[in-house]
């Protein structure tokens, strides 16, 4: 659930007012991180990398107040739940959206990631949870050799954003380049959420 709050009441409000109006309100880090021990954990346990990546992203976010806060235009919203988008490849080539909510528990994560992902695939319809949930955008380029993305500037997509390549598989270590963007104020703690141990 969603309800709007005064910005000069939110530990964001002074942030807010700088950027309301910014014409790009987003900074974006890329960084590439060693995901040794999150791979071989998702081997382990038969496990999908890409479902590991999203929780733990979920889980860094889920202790940090800043992200459930999102601008919208001239208002500030704060959220009580949030979920992980993933782009989903449908059975007919296309990319969908679909939000998992996000649990703590992993096990229940894993659950719905695989469930709501497939009803995507099959489907070829989006899954969104709307305003019930705030909602951190991932996409992964799996199949891609790249070292950083940029998404979209614009008012109509505030929420934090981060996508990866494919792992670079080393003699003893796998890493991986994770682009993050966000709202600026946020870099500064919530770039933690990149360091999470599974």
């Amino acid at each position: 659930m969603k309800k709007e709050i005064d910005p000069k009441e939110s530990p964001r409000g002074r942030a807010f007012e700088l950027w309301k109006t910014a014409g790009m309100p987003k900074v974006t880090i890329v960084k590439t991180f060693d995901v040794s021990r999150l791979v071989k954990f998702a081997k382990r346990n038969g496990m999908k990398t890409n479902m590991l990546m999203c929780w733990c992203i979920g889980q860094a976010a889920s202790g940090i107040q800043e992200f459930y806060t999102l601008p919208a235009g001239a208002h500030l919203w704060l959220y009580d739940r949030l979920a992980v988008m993933t782009v989903v490849k449908t059975m007919s080539g296309d990319a969908r959206l679909c939000d998992i909510p996000f649990s703590a528990d992993l096990r229940q994560f894993n659950e719905d990631y695989l469930r709501l992902t497939r009803q995507v695939n099959e489907t070829n319809e989006d899954h969104l949870l709307g305003d019930n949930y705030m909602a951190i955008d991932t996409s992964a380029l799996a199949e891609c050799e790249i070292d950083g993305v940029v998404s979209v500037y614009s008012e109509l997509f505030t929420n934090p954003f981060l996508a990866w390549g494919k792992y670079h598989q080393g003699l003893f270590k796998t890493t991986l380049p994770i682009s993050f963007q966000c709202i600026e104020e946020r870099v500064g703690r919530s770039v933690t959420c990149l360091n999470y141990p599974p």
